[in-house]
């Protein structure tokens, strides 16, 4: 009888959080039309352990060519071989700084991972790079055109939304809401990857 009446609050406080994300009310992704969104769980997959590569008809391999605040041209294809973390956040969003530590320690501390950073706001690079002196991460960040967001990767409906692609370059993953390293690392393994421990 207790686990009926936690449920309807467990559910009610993840849809808050979850929505304390959602980008302001006047910026493209929320005038955008509604999407199906990944479950409260935050993760999206067929649910038997694999993930599904149709979600909203975009490509199993997705390509993400862009350039970083730095100057630097980032292209996902280049990346085969590695587990690469596409984190999609913003400088307003709190649930995305709080994880931006751990991404960049995955980054740092994993060989066989790569974090790529993709600020979904209207934002110069100027104040992007002063932003990012007082919180510092290891891996490329690239400002997305809010009007113009990658066409292989879902919209975001809310911030942070994170996307782990295999070394064949396909979506193994997709989380909405915070994650952390030892979820990452958890799916990795699971997808057949270097497990925790290694």
């Amino acid at each position: 009888m207790i686990r009926h009446a936690v449920l309807p609050s467990l559910l009610v406080a993840a849809a808050l959080l979850l929505a304390a994300c959602k980008p302001p009310a006047d910026t493209p992704a929320a005038q955008a039309d509604a999407a199906p969104e990944a479950p409260l769980d935050g993760v999206v997959d067929s649910g038997d352990g694999a993930p599904d590569p149709g979600v909203e008809g975009r490509p199993e391999v997705p390509t993400l060519r862009i350039a970083t605040i730095d100057g630097d041209e980032y292209d996902l294809a280049d990346r085969r071989g590695k587990w690469v973390v596409v984190n999609f956040w913003a400088t307003w969003c709190s649930p995305c700084l709080k994880e931006m530590p751990e991404l960049s320690a995955l980054d740092a501390m994993r060989e066989h991972v790569e974090v790529i950073g993709l600020a979904y706001e209207e934002i110069e690079p100027e104040a992007m790079r002063a932003f990012l002196e007082k919180h510092p991460v290891v891996y490329p960040i690239a400002i997305l055109d809010v009007y113009d967001p990658p066409a292989d990767f879902a919209t975001p409906r809310g911030l942070p939304m994170t996307y782990l692609i295999a070394p064949d370059g396909k979506v193994a993953r997709q989380f909405l809401g915070p994650v952390t390293a030892k979820e990452i690392e958890t799916a990795i393994a699971n997808n057949g990857g270097p497990s925790v421990e290694a």
